[in-house]
């Protein structure tokens, strides 16, 4: 899948997203309709308000001390969904559970 990564989004997870095959970058989500990973919950406005603002975006309600149970739920989202089924979609990821919303 491909992703950009928001500047607030640790290292650890680009690299596990990396890592796990995954092409990530640092440039614009919809010039590349790329899904943006973001730790910021603000960017829900881009599917829900500006409709061609990003492709997708997946929202990570992460702390330094849940950053692995989040790393798994997110390794979860990515194995129940393609590519296809996270773009124009706001995705909550939490630990232990997510929550997939699409826009209208």
């Amino acid at each position: 899948m491909k992703f950009q990564m928001d500047q607030d989004v640790y290292a650890v997870t680009a690299r596990l997203l990396r890592d796990g095959g995954h092409d990530v970058v640092l440039t614009l989500a919809r010039r590349e309709s790329r899904v943006l990973v973001s730790r910021d919950r603000d960017f829900g406005w881009f599917i829900f308000v500006d409709l061609h603002a990003a492709a997708g975006v997946i929202y990570l309600r992460v702390l330094p001390s849940a950053l692995r149970s989040v790393h798994e739920e997110l390794g979860r989202v990515l194995k129940s969904y393609s590519e296809e089924d996270l773009h124009k979609a706001f995705v909550v990821v939490e630990p232990g559970r997510h929550r997939l919303r699409r826009s209208p």
